[in-house]
């Protein structure tokens, strides 16, 4: 039985981190890299050669996918007939309780994860083999789209590539959220978004584990990276500075971020600074 993955040292951390704020910010930031740095930063035993690894196997499936299927919904099932049933990566409930579930390069190793890795995985094949493929980030569960909105065609990654029908969507998202479907629902996923969504994923797993706040706290920081992030970030960060024992440096990003939100609320920043105070006397 495999253990949770262990960090990397400080100067591994640094170097993928700086490489993942370089991809996030290049014109075109490349899914699969980003997703493998994430890995990373939380397994100190995914290396360079593990990334090269992992790249190659996308590469070998994709080269396995038949030659230009045709159709968005033969593209689908000839991804699920690949992927879902000759290799069987798919989802269970179980998955949701795994770290591993949220790592590129363990949903490659393991052939089963969240249904946004999975996806990921699907993705990564068919874009490699020329498919016209999308992420679809339906709330609560993320599948994967085949073609032009007028032949779309979703499938299920995590239901082993299960391409749906009719209401399958509806369900899944009235399963999910209790709401109805948008079509705004329905627009493809960019590459930054399916990261954040993941990261975001990362975040909750670790806040209903407060004895890894160290995850937590890698997956804020790498959001942070991103181009585009919630302010509210850096105060969730510096929280986790201070559970964390680094009493001095949770206050200094709490008076920082006092500073940016009392330009538009006062009452909220003066808040933050009493948490700052709080912080500092936790020292004495």
């Amino acid at each position: 039985m495999r253990h949770l993955p262990h960090p990397p040292s400080p100067e591994r951390s640094a170097e993928v981190r700086r490489r993942f704020a370089e991809e996030a910010r290049s014109e075109r930031p490349d899914l699969s890299t980003l997703c493998l740095l994430v890995g990373a930063v939380a397994d100190g035993a995914l290396d360079e050669a593990g990334m090269d690894a992992a790249q190659i196997e996308l590469d070998r499936l994709a080269g396995q996918v038949p030659f230009r299927p045709g159709s968005p919904r033969a593209w689908a099932a000839a991804l699920r007939d690949l992927l879902g049933e000759r290799y069987g990566f798919h989802g269970v409930a179980a998955d949701y309780r795994r770290l591993e579930s949220s790592l590129l390069h363990e949903v490659l190793r393991r052939r089963r994860g969240l249904p946004i890795l999975l996806s990921v995985v699907w993705l990564e094949v068919a874009r490699r083999a020329g498919a016209p493929v999308y992420g679809v980030g339906l709330p609560g569960h993320f599948v994967v789209g085949f073609g032009p909105e007028d032949e779309r065609v979703l499938a299920d990654p995590f239901d082993g590539g299960r391409v749906l029908s009719g209401n399958d969507a509806e369900v899944l998202v009235a399963g999910a959220t209790g709401a109805g479907l948008s079509p705004s629902m329905l627009e493809p996923a960019a590459p930054l978004d399916v990261v954040a969504r993941i990261l975001n994923n990362v975040r909750a797993w670790a806040a209903a584990r407060p004895e890894r706040s160290d995850v937590g706290l890698w997956a804020i920081e790498l959001l942070l990276l991103l181009p585009s992030h919630a302010a509210r970030l850096r105060y969730e960060r510096a929280q986790l500075l201070v559970q964390r024992g680094e009493f001095v440096v949770g206050a200094v990003e709490l008076d920082a971020y006092a500073d940016v939100v009392g330009a538009v609320d006062e009452v909220v920043a003066e808040k933050v600074r009493g948490e700052a105070r709080a912080a500092r006397a936790l020292l004495n």
